[in-house]
């Protein structure tokens, strides 16, 4: 019994540790830290989405997909130049994320995510829900905050500004 309510107390924390930081979510050995998008053009076909992505863990672990409730479609896409021509294609089997690594899914990166068809296009200080789906560590549910074109990205620890 004294075991019993020990885990339960320890799963509580733990779930408050992660909620006190609103933009940072954690599943297992993957953390998600400051999912976010950029303000689209009214008519946009497609919004970027990106993310930093760490293994904590000793095993790999494959981000296989997602969704937002924003767009019909999510892809996670590559970037790459081949004979002077620059290629944008889907990752159709993911993107491994190897044990103690850290990925930076962002602008200008060779990966990030598509949201395809949005039926929405957040404004400045808006958030919306995603999903990403790992094939270890499963569905992990977050929120993308929206930021305006240019604005800089804060690459501390501290997500404050992006809590409600």
């Amino acid at each position: 019994m004294c075991k019993k309510m020990l885990a339960t107390g320890m799963a509580i924390l733990t779930t408050l540790a992660f909620s006190a930081n609103a933009h940072d979510f954690k599943v297992g050995a993957i953390e998600i830290k400051h999912p976010w998008s950029k303000v689209a053009p009214p008519v946009a076909p497609v919004l970027g989405g990106y993310v930093t992505i760490v293994n904590t863990g000793s095993e790999p672990d494959r981000l296989l997909g997602g969704s937002s409730t924003i767009s019909e479609r999510f892809e996670i896409h590559e970037s790459k130049t081949e004979n002077g021509v620059a290629k944008m294609r889907p990752l159709k089997d993911g993107l491994v994320i190897a044990p103690g690594d850290t990925v930076k899914l962002e602008p200008g990166s060779s990966a990030h995510i598509m949201f395809l068809k949005p039926s929405k296009r957040p404004a400045a200080g808006e958030k919306f829900a995603g999903t990403l789906v790992f094939e270890k560590a499963g569905v992990v549910n977050v929120e993308f905050a929206v930021q305006a074109m240019g604005e800089q990205l804060d690459n501390s620890e501290d997500h404050q500004a992006h809590q409600n």
